[in-house]
């Protein structure tokens, strides 16, 4: 006979969180919201820790380099889409490390003999306007100057003229030695107005520029989530078929962590997947998995090496999986037991297990909710996917403004990789029946304008909760069930609501 579990499988919506006492030293603007992405031990930190608990869905719809960018920019990340060839993704990646800043690689080099032409073509090629000359034209050459848009906008006339004749040389430049800290960098560029500062080493061969424009996005990103060399991290989802192939061009194009995207993570191929990664790629390769909904698949994937695991089977906004297959679990049932075997596995070996809460999102406080019942970080597509930064298209429909959002699971997506029942054959090139749909959300503008609003609310009611972090969310946070009245009653109810526009 199977297994019945009679408890209720339940959701985010109902569930409320009770206040606690709110002192005068619990403001927003000390409220941490630093996660750890990947496994841990006790007394040590994460490898990378999330400046805000918030990733983005392995999804063509939400993933792709620009968003990448711009979530990592206010402290969070993205996983590529892998659901794309590994050429592809490979080159997402590296546009998104090459992207940032801090200390940067020089990409457009040219030597002194070169001429205008030259310069132009190489402009057309990169899209850099800022060019290294160098003795060699290699990015490591003896450093000879720099040429400007300025420099071959005043030259423009003659094609064939030397760089070395309009270059600005070495000796009329500023430059610093390779081994100053990014903000004595920053402080020359400030200090003397630059735009940019070439770092040279001691045979004075070029090292890295460091740009103006840079120190300013920083400024106005001071969440920015940045590896040791300054550049943005970035995550990238994988599948398990293509693992000995993908993962090790995705290594090599300088991925962060990766992230096994499946309908179902308590699988052997998952399994197989962490396994053959940790075993022959490399030890140090971050690898997530998932999804599960208990304690039985948590620990599986755990003893198999996942450096995080993603909970949730069906709740996504576009997720037809329950529909289809029969077969999931309410997120907030099944995140509050996963949160209870990490805590369990934690205590008894010294290994914290960060865990994401992939799917059931409906309103903003649900974020809270899923933080507070023990997620560590949180993956939502239909949340990114309705802003500038998602690679989908705008559209105009009935009088509002959408945006295209379709799952993994769709036959638009075409991504039956990621559907594991062990047939390898070529006639599995489409779906048999689709679990996600093709959909459209709302439009909402810039992603950083809508994030700092969210934030805004989560802050607001840790703050109401008596807490100013989210370990401390997780273990002083009080929830109770709700019932279907009590969810009337706590929005506008009894009154006629004025029309926004008049």
């Amino acid at each position: 006979m199977a297994i019945i579990i009679n408890e209720v499988s339940r959701t985010f919506n109902e569930y409320l969180i009770i206040p606690g006492l709110t002192t005068k030293q619990h403001t927003p603007d000390i409220v941490d919201m630093k996660a750890p992405l990947v496994r841990f031990k006790k007394g040590e930190e994460s490898a990378i820790t999330l400046n805000i608990p918030f990733v983005s869905s392995i999804m063509q719809s939400v993933s792709d380099s620009g968003m990448a960018k711009a979530l990592a920019k206010e402290g969070g990340i993205s996983f590529i889409y892998g659901s794309q060839s590994i050429e592809d993704q490979c080159r997402m990646v590296r546009e998104v490390k090459n992207y940032k800043a801090g200390f940067v690689e020089s990409r457009a080099n040219i030597t002194p003999e070169s001429t205008l032409k030259d310069v132009i073509a190489l402009k057309q090629k990169t899209g850099f306007s800022t060019i290294g000359v160098t003795e060699d034209g290699s990015p490591t050459g003896v450093f000879c100057g720099l040429i400007t848009g300025r420099d071959y906008r005043e030259n423009r006339d003659s094609p064939d003229k030397k760089v070395k004749d309009f270059m600005t040389p070495i000796d009329d430049l500023i430059y610093a030695k390779n081994g100053i800290t990014l903000t004595e960098a920053n402080d020359i560029v400030w200090d003397h107005k630059l735009n940019t500062l070439p770092i040279l080493d001691e045979d004075k061969r070029l090292a890295y520029f460091v740009f103006r424009k840079d120190y300013d996005s920083h400024k106005l990103n001071p969440n920015e989530l940045s590896d040791a060399h300054k550049r943005l991290i970035v995550g990238a989802g994988i599948n398990s078929r293509d693992y000995a192939e993908r993962v090790p061009a995705l290594v090599e194009a300088g991925v962060d962590v990766l992230c096994i995207d499946s309908s179902d993570g308590y699988s052997e191929w998952q399994k197989e997947t962490i396994e053959y990664i940790k075993n022959n790629i490399g030890k140090n390769v971050l690898v997530g998995a998932g999804n599960v909904v208990d304690k039985e698949g948590f620990l599986y994937l755990v003893k198999a090496g996942a450096d995080f695991v993603k909970v949730g089977v069906g709740g996504g906004s576009i997720c037809i999986t329950r529909e289809q297959k029969g077969i999931g679990r309410g997120q907030a049932t099944a995140l509050i037991e996963v949160a209870g075997a990490r805590n369990e596995y934690f205590k008894s070996t010294g290994e914290y297990i960060p865990i994401c809460s992939d799917g059931g999102i409906v309103q903003d406080y649900h974020m809270t909710l899923a933080l507070a019942m023990g997620a560590d970080f949180l993956m939502m597509g239909r949340y990114f996917a309705r802003f500038d930064e998602s690679p989908t298209r705008k559209l105009l429909v009935g009088g509002n403004y959408v945006k295209e959002y379709w799952g993994e699971g769709s036959n638009r997506a075409r991504n039956w990789q990621r559907y594991d029942m062990g047939d390898n054959n070529n006639n599995n090139n489409s779906l048999k029946f689709e679990e996600g749909v093709d959909s459209y959300v709302p439009y909402a503008g810039k992603l950083k304008d809508n994030l700092e609003i969210t934030l805004g609310k989560i802050k607001s009611t840790m703050c109401s909760c008596g807490v100013s972090s989210l370990k401390q969310l997780q273990s002083d946070a009080k929830l109770t069930l709700v019932s279907s009245t009590s969810i009337i009653e706590g929005g506008a109810h009894d009154v006629i609501v004025k029309d926004a526009k008049n």
